[in-house]
């Protein structure tokens, strides 16, 4: 059913059902024509045939003059016989008042009973009645043709004088059999032409209506694989019509949808590319504020997943209760900052509008300003600590030459220990000045670093017994005086060999090694270890000391942290040497730490990455091939 029903409303048997009624109608209209012109072509004929000749009317007349006689009778019947035709049936003779006085006939069965209102009309003279027509014969055995004529006195058709009766009728009738038999012969030989012209013109309609069909069925094909997205299809309808035309159109239609295509989908990817390798979030919305696109940095900064977040209302998103619509972000008209866990994000809203001034969307720009806040914190902090810490000395210094000036230089006493005091307050300075340029050019990157090949264990050995020199002679930077021992835990069968600069490093263990001896009991131990810790060398530096807090155990290694600070500023440190020491470390891609609990010492750790080859772990001397 369905295939009929798709044949019946294709254009092939649309054309073809047009043109074929189209020929069926022309055909059809002609033989109508052609069939009712013979026909009354064959009527005029006949009635030609019908019409009595002059000398058998003036029988007739005479007939008529002479009476009701059996003479006039036999005279008008003679006269009737001689009119002879094939297709006379019957004839009437009727007189003045409308009497039948002669008659011939083949088939009396089919005479007429009463006078007919013809013939009546033409008794009466008048010329309102037909010359010739055709009725239905009594008992319907078919038509016949009647010609009626009237008589005058001159024996002709016409009268002779104006006003003058007819003196008689004569009514002919005949069967039009043979006409109507002629019209079928030809009506059946238009009926046969008919058939044949339909199945030529079927045949020429389905050729013809294939002829254009095929080339649209082509492109139909063709626009379908288009619209589906595949755009290698190539038609090859040749041509310079109409429909070729077409099929060409649609082949460059086909090509620069093609380009466009690509050119979307390149630009796409780039899209998609630029949006998920950025490292900002990109939020874009509807006119509702639901989420249509979040890129990857987004879902990270938010900690969502971009299934989870699609749909979703961005004020949900964002935790921004105050907002509820688009238009509370119009009236913002400016950034804002958001609190997502431990990061701070700053969110930029950007409109977008359709040429109408509508807005059909928002695009939201997250920027994690999380290292910013707190670049800036330390950077505050940072200046605070160092007006602070230069404050300080200058303070001692400026009070202290104050009281010089106002007379206590002339107690050569007080004069010394005062100089001594400036003195060291000076240094104080001066060695701050040395760590923040150091630390300076670190940040800048321009710090000079010279590495080489060192043996941890020897450099390790080398400092500390620099240091048991120190605590053996008097000095008071390191209070001396408290008899710290050091304890080494350096391997002699193992060689530890890393790629450092060796004054940079020396400074580190200077440092930490200082520290330790600051913050050391009287009579307490200093461990120093070097062991292996997987791929790496690791170096331990142990005390005894107060120890550390957890909560102050990452803050150590920032710039001017002290977890004393009356002690340690009365100790001359600057607060920057560990922080120069983590800077030193990273710098040699290692890492350093701290491990400490409150009132049991700290112990400091830091590895490096240590030079795993053949040649140094061998006994050969490096100039030996």
């Amino acid at each position: 059913m369905k295939v009929i029903v798709k044949l019946l409303q294709s254009i092939r048997f649309r054309i073809t059902f047009v043109f074929v009624l189209f020929l069926i109608v022309i055909l059809e209209s002609f033989g109508v024509f052609f069939v009712h012109q013979i026909e009354q072509h064959d009527l005029i004929a006949s009635e030609a045939e019908l019409t009595m000749p002059t000398y058998v009317t003036k029988k007739i007349v005479e007939g008529l003059d002479a009476g009701s006689g059996k003479e006039s009778r036999e005279k008008m019947d003679t006269a009737v016989k001689d009119f002879d035709s094939n297709l006379v049936e019957n004839v009437l003779v009727y007189d003045k008042s409308g009497k039948v006085v002669s008659s011939q006939s083949t088939k009396k069965s089919l005479l007429p009973k009463t006078i007919d209102s013809n013939s009546e009309i033409a008794l009466d003279g008048g010329n309102s009645y037909l010359k010739i027509r055709t009725q239905d014969r009594d008992q319907g055995s078919g038509q016949q043709a009647v010609v009626t004529r009237q008589l005058y006195a001159n024996g002709t058709n016409a009268p002779s004088k104006s006003g003058e009766k007819p003196v008689g009728v004569v009514v002919v009738y005949a069967s039009l059999a043979k006409v109507y038999a002629n019209a079928r012969q030809i009506l059946l030989l238009f009926l046969l032409a008919g058939l044949l012209t339909l199945v030529a013109s079927v045949y020429l309609a389905f050729i013809l209506s294939r002829t254009l069909t095929r080339p649209i069925e082509i492109i139909n094909k063709q626009t379908a694989r288009i619209a589906a997205g595949d755009y290698s299809m190539v038609n090859t309808i040749s041509g310079s019509d109409e429909i070729s035309q077409l099929a060409h159109s649609v082949n460059t239609l086909s090509n620069r949808i093609a380009e466009s295509t690509e050119i979307i989908s390149n630009e796409r990817n780039r899209l998609h590319s630029v949006l998920h390798h950025m490292a900002d979030g990109v939020l874009l919305t509807n006119a509702k504020g639901q989420l249509t696109i979040i890129n990857q940095a987004a879902t990270k900064l938010l900690g969502v997943s971009e299934q989870a977040a699609l749909g979703q209302q961005v004020f949900d998103l964002l935790d921004l209760p105050e907002y509820q619509s688009i238009r509370d972000l119009i009236k913002q008209q400016r950034s804002m900052t958001v609190d997502v866990g431990q990061r701070i994000i700053e969110v930029r809203v950007s409109l977008i509008k359709n040429p109408s001034g509508l807005i059909n969307a928002m695009v939201l720009i997250l920027h994690d300003i999380t290292e910013q806040k707190k670049i800036d914190q330390d950077r505050r902090d940072f200046v605070s600590n160092v007006s602070h810490e230069l404050r300080t000395p200058l303070t001692t210094v400026a009070s202290y030459v104050e009281s010089l000036q106002e007379g206590a230089k002339e107690d050569s006493k007080i004069l010394g220990e005062f100089l001594t005091v400036i003195q060291n307050e000076t240094d104080r300075m001066s060695r701050m000045v040395s760590d923040l340029l150091e630390l300076s050019r670190m940040d800048q990157g321009t710090m000079e670093v010279k590495t080489e090949l060192v043996q941890l264990n020897t450099m390790l050995n080398f400092i500390l017994d620099r240091f048991e020199m120190i605590l053996l002679s008097p000095s008071k930077d390191l209070n001396s005086d408290r008899k710290i021992k050091i304890v080494r835990h350096i391997p002699k069968d193992q060689e530890f060999w890393v790629d450092i600069d060796y004054d940079k490093m020396t400074q580190v263990i200077d440092n930490l090694m200082n520290n330790a001896i600051k913050y050391s009991p009287d009579g307490g131990s200093i461990t120093v270890s070097l062991e292996k810790s997987g791929d790496k060398a690791l170096i331990s530096i142990k005390d005894q000391g107060l120890g550390i807090p957890v909560a102050d155990q990452e803050k150590v290694f920032n710039r001017f942290f002290r977890v004393d600070k009356s002690r340690s500023r009365a100790q001359g440190g600057t607060g920057l040497g560990l922080a120069i020491s983590k800077e030193v470390i990273e710098k040699f891609n290692g890492r350093i730490w701290v491990e400490s609990k409150e009132n049991e010492g700290s112990t400091f750790k830091m590895t490096l990455n240590y030079v795993q080859d053949d040649l140094l772990s061998t006994e050969k001397q490096w100039d030996e091939d």
